[in-house]
């Protein structure tokens, strides 16, 4: 058994080459020995999101607090809420963040191909993240 003290893990900004606005990532676990998964507790401020992005086995979220977004290219915005969880299947091209007016934090869950865990794509632009603004 292993008990890691969470305030042994510190906060990180998230690197605007792949998120757009405020975002705060504290780890939680990382694969060791066999196990390939990895989590973190990522916090959007209101507005802020990732870029596109897929992952090789899938992404899961557990939202904990807020309304957020979520989109899977091809498909609709949709709204997300603490207790809802989302799926992304491997290889899907998607993006998640908080909405305009609300901040949202979620448990972002995936696991390692080959070292690898994500595929970061391009920012999200202001028009698909609100297609209804005027900007």
């Amino acid at each position: 058994m292993e008990i890691t003290d969470s305030c042994s893990q510190h906060s990180k900004v998230a690197p605007d080459d792949y998120f757009t606005g405020d975002v705060r990532f504290d780890p939680l676990f990382d694969p060791q020995d066999e196990a390939r998964a990895a989590a973190a507790s990522v916090t959007f401020e209101p507005g802020a999101r990732t870029a596109w992005h897929t992952h090789p086995l899938g992404q899961r979220l557990v939202i904990t607090n807020g309304c957020g977004l979520v989109q899977r290219e091809g498909g609709e915005i949709r709204q997300v809420r603490a207790g809802d969880v989302v799926w992304f299947p491997p290889g899907e091209k998607h993006w998640h963040g908080a909405k305009p007016e609300n901040a949202m934090t979620h448990i972002a869950i995936h696991e390692e191909l080959d070292g690898e865990v994500v595929t970061w794509l391009e920012h999200v632009t202001d028009e698909e993240y609100d297609p209804a603004s005027d900007s």
